[in-house]
């Protein structure tokens, strides 16, 4: 019976060597998994353009998102004229919001630049991905923007409720009592005992 136990403890600590290396082995190598695929093809397209691309369409990211704050910002200046304080406060931080992307945006925009007048592509590529996060950031706050419900719009004067009684109906009075008088007897006990 001892020399069973003592095979049984000697096979599993050879399992677990075995799979310890292996994992050891996997960390050494830095296996990492892949990227989800609409983020590898994403990668795949940013890292295709050339550095020299990718200033030239940061340029054409920051005119778009300045477009989008200058949209947003006409869409406030109108909600304040109208003195709708809901869609003045949702817009005003729409624009915040805007603001900060583009203004990170810019000195992202700094970091590509000395990133291809070095030639280094790596770093091309890093920052070029997060402009165009940032761009996609922006995009989405101008479409929130545009859902910032003020005030009703539909409301005109005090509502009044009309209402009509069907002629179908009958005449009679519900809580009334019927005029002749049901007598119900109870049923007789059939387990009594007399």
């Amino acid at each position: 019976m001892r020399r069973d136990q003592l095979l049984s403890f000697s096979a599993a600590a050879v399992i677990a060597l075995v799979i310890g290396h292996g994992i050891a082995v996997a960390q050494a190598q830095n296996i990492a998994p892949p990227p989800p695929p609409e983020l590898a093809e994403g990668a795949a397209r940013q890292a295709a353009l050339p550095p020299g691309a990718q200033l030239a369409e940061s340029e054409t990211f920051l005119i778009r998102m300045e477009s989008s704050r200058l949209t947003v910002r006409r869409q406030l200046e109108t909600a304040r004229n109208e003195r709708d304080v809901v869609k003045t406060l949702c817009l005003n931080d729409k624009l915040n919001q805007v603001d900060v992307a583009l203004r990170s945006a810019r000195e992202r925009r700094q970091g590509l630049e000395l990133a291809v007048n070095r030639s280094d592509a790596d770093l091309a590529t890093h920052e070029f991905t997060i402009l165009t996060v940032l761009r996609q950031r922006t995009e989405q706050l101008s479409a929130e923007a545009n859902q910032c419900i003020g005030k009703e719009a539909g409301y005109i004067g005090d509502s009044a409720v009309s209402s009509s009684v069907d002629p179908n109906l009958p005449q009679e009075d519900p809580t009334e009592k019927p005029a002749t008088e049901i007598i119900v007897e109870p049923p007789s006990c059939s387990s009594c005992f007399k």
